[in-house]
């Protein structure tokens, strides 16, 4: 039998926390479950200055506060890997790499990002003797040494200058003409006033150099086509981070070619009760703010759409009175028109039966259910058990006839 929740989050950064700490404390169980340490990427960074209410705090002492505020709303947490979902029925089922096996109303993915790989020669192979990806974890293992940083971007520029208070230099190996760079003005200029960057301008790395660690790169001039080789032992790869959904591929979730999952305000996927939050879905800004803003929302739609549910399941499922269930859409005239016509010859009759409407357009799983293709759709039910369908037409006195 798989555990049960109200809610599971799949994923434990700074937006995962977030909507852990929301559903603690809505009163919904609920469980974040992690593959590594919680805190993600967030605990690589060594100093956090623009989080409110921190002037400054390490990324990782401000995961463990975003922790222990969790657990002090009863937040379960579980250290494993999700390798499968399905999220089909209206209990979403979780299964992890340890085969455990979970179900819960409503799932936060908030699976977050990790480094794109160039997979050229040595890159794999040397990873931890010379090859690294996170100048803030890294950086200090090459004090004195000659660096290599691949990548133009904000995020090369900016940890390659981190990384020049360790290294005796740090040259980037870019794409572009000489003076051309992807990152932002400001850190362009400071990295062309610090003596210690260098610049190997419309070229790219060809293969990391090495047996047991790196001693260098194999460069190619893109315009020449000629390569040298560059000493160095340390490379630091900053060519991207793509999104770590691919354990969603057969879920149904919607997502874009490079993996992003498109949500809307609500942080809501295409899926009822599957929400999105922070690097893995498609957004402007990825900062810790942004991720813990998304975790809060996502938390607060999940508890109202839970809500819901459990209202339908007493209401309807549950009900001591017969139910037309009717399914509808509010931007279709024919839809209105007849849920008005059916009230009136309902009341006409006592109010023999129990209305509850279903709007299409956002009880997609619903619709799924009864398998409604068309609306206006009217299902009868009695003690939640289907008894016929309505022929939905505009004629009063037919309608009648077969409400009684």
């Amino acid at each position: 039998m798989a555990d049960t929740y109200d809610l599971i989050i799949i994923g434990g950064g700074p937006a995962g926390l977030a909507a852990s700490i929301y559903g603690g404390r809505a009163k919904l169980k609920t469980l974040l479950i992690n593959k590594g340490t919680v805190g993600g990427l967030v605990n690589t960074t060594r100093e956090i200055v623009n989080y409110p209410g921190y002037l400054q705090i390490s990324g990782a002492d401000l995961m463990l506060d975003f922790k222990k505020h969790a657990e002090n709303f009863g937040v379960e947490f579980l250290r494993d890997e999700v390798v499968s979902t399905d999220f089909a029925q209206e209990n979403k089922a979780i299964t992890t790499k340890k085969g455990k096996e979970f179900a819960a109303k409503a799932v936060i993915i908030a699976c977050g990002s990790e480094p794109r790989l160039l997979n050229i020669p040595g890159e794999k192979r040397l990873q931890g003797s010379g090859v690294a990806y996170c100048a803030t974890c890294d950086a200090e293992f090459f004090e004195g040494e000659d660096v290599v940083v691949i990548g133009s971007g904000d995020q090369a520029i900016e940890e390659g200058m981190y990384i020049t208070k360790f290294a005796n230099t740090v040259t980037a190996i870019v794409l572009h003409d000489e003076g051309s760079l992807d990152c932002n003005k400001v850190s362009a200029e400071r990295a062309f006033k610090n003596e210690k960057m260098h610049f190997i301008w419309n070229s790219t790395v060809e293969e990391v150099l090495g047996e047991d660690s790196v001693k260098g790169v194999k460069i190619k001039n893109i315009k020449t086509g000629g390569f040298s080789e560059l000493v160095c032992q340390g490379v630091f790869f900053f060519v991207g981070m793509v999104p770590s959904t691919h354990f969603l591929k057969a879920s149904g979730v919607k997502m874009d070619k490079r993996g992003y999952i498109p949500v809307n305000d609500l942080m809501e996927t295409n899926l009822e009760g599957v929400y999105a939050v922070g690097d893995n879905r498609i957004k402007y800004l990825r900062q810790v703010v942004s991720a813990a803003g998304d975790g809060a929302t996502a938390a607060v739609a999940a508890e109202r759409y839970i809500e819901e549910v459990d209202a339908f399941n007493e209401d309807v499922l549950q009900s001591d009175r017969m139910v037309l269930l009717v399914f509808f859409n509010a931007f279709v005239n024919e839809s209105l028109e007849f849920c008005t016509l059916l009230e009136e010859a309902n009341r006409e009759q006592a109010d023999r039966y129990k209305i509850e409407k279903v709007d299409m357009a956002t009880k997609k799983n619903l619709s799924q259910k009864y398998g409604i293709e068309k609306v206006p759709s009217v299902v009868l039910l009695n003690e939640g058990k289907e008894i016929k369908r309505l022929d939905c037409s505009l004629d009063k006195e037919r309608l009648k006839a077969q409400l009684g």
